[in-house]
């Protein structure tokens, strides 16, 4: 019995199906919350995220988000940046250095998100690189079986649409819908991008310890992201989890905005059982009615905050109230 309800990927298309048939921009709806909130994974155009690292961080200050991650996929480009904007406009935001690491473990692929890491470290500069590596060889063999499947040119038009940063599947569904391959997110993966498809190539990611040991050679510290999103029934989950644990992993994200009942209950246990801190965060890539910075982000009790735990990835923040 799985305890799952939208894979990681299927509620970012569903976001994005909304967004193509509304036709309307989604604006932000304020929660109620007190300072301050802890929204601990986040995506921007560094990586498939549709904001900016300026944008997202005023959206987080819009959502009364106080403290912020940007965790996008095998790299740390959007930190920089989104702390520029930050202390340019003096805004009562605090941004986590964070990255979230694609590995891939019983051939699943799993991502782990590493929060407080010195960016500049050698050894996460090292592991990104090879990662940044693996990403382009994907996309290379992606554009060539759909160069086969005489749909020319898709590399380039990936590359267009990355500007410049690592190119992910996302860069290359935008590129077909552009051709008119497709209407819409969800259609071009079903059809050219899914597992089976065209233009779908296996990914060869790095081991979950490999990712870990990066993270923590820079001084960061290792969280399981969205564990409900594998596809895994809850004996496989049990075992990814536990296999995280021995790989030295630190927490597991048990609070996202988008969970089905139980599920956040169910995660605090397993996180208790293997003494792994939690974490929280909506993963948010783009405005999206399901999936909303800061929104529903509270963790159950008997289990501890992976900010109390590990304080390092927080300074001392200030009172965001006044």
């Amino acid at each position: 019995m799985s305890i799952l309800f939208f894979s990681d990927g299927q509620l970012w298309l569903s976001c994005q199906l909304f967004a193509t048939i509304s036709g309307v921009p989604l604006t932000a709806s304020i929660p109620n919350s007190t300072f301050p909130l802890y929204d601990l994974h986040s995506h921007t155009t560094a990586s498939d995220g549709l904001l900016s690292p300026e944008a997202l961080v005023q959206r987080a200050v819009d959502m009364r988000v106080g403290v912020l991650a940007i965790t996008d996929h095998d790299t740390v480009a959007g930190v920089v940046p989104a702390r520029a904007a930050v202390q340019q406009s003096d805004l009562p935001l605090h941004i986590v250095a964070g990255v979230e690491a694609s590995t891939l473990w019983e051939n699943h692929e799993i991502h782990i998100v590493g929060l407080g890491m010195d960016i500049a470290h050698p050894a996460l500069t090292a592991f990104l690189a090879g990662q940044a590596s693996t990403r382009w060889q994907r996309a290379e063999r992606i554009a060539e079986r759909l160069e086969k499947a005489r749909i020319p040119d898709a590399l380039a038009g990936a590359q267009r649409l990355a500007q410049g940063e690592n190119i992910t599947r996302g860069h290359f569904a935008r590129f077909l819908i552009e051709q008119g391959k497709a209407e819409n997110m969800a259609q071009v993966f079903k059809n050219y991008l899914a597992r089976g498809k065209t233009g779908y190539v296996p990914p060869e990611w790095c081991t979950m310890k490999q990712a870990i040991d990066a993270i923590h050679h820079s001084g960061g510290c290792a969280v399981l992201a969205h564990p409900g999103r594998y596809g895994l029934s809850a004996k496989w989950l049990k075992r990814l989890i536990a296999q995280f644990t021995l790989s030295g992993g630190d927490a597991m994200e048990v609070a996202q905005c988008q969970q089905p009942p139980n599920e956040r209950s169910q995660l605090a246990v397993y996180a208790r059982d293997h003494n792994l801190a939690a974490s929280q965060g909506s993963d948010f890539h783009q405005p999206c009615p399901w999936i909303e910075l800061g929104r529903k982000l509270w963790l159950p009790g008997g289990v501890e905050p992976v900010w109390t735990r590990h304080p390092h990835i927080t300074p001392q923040l200030v009172d965001m109230a006044q």
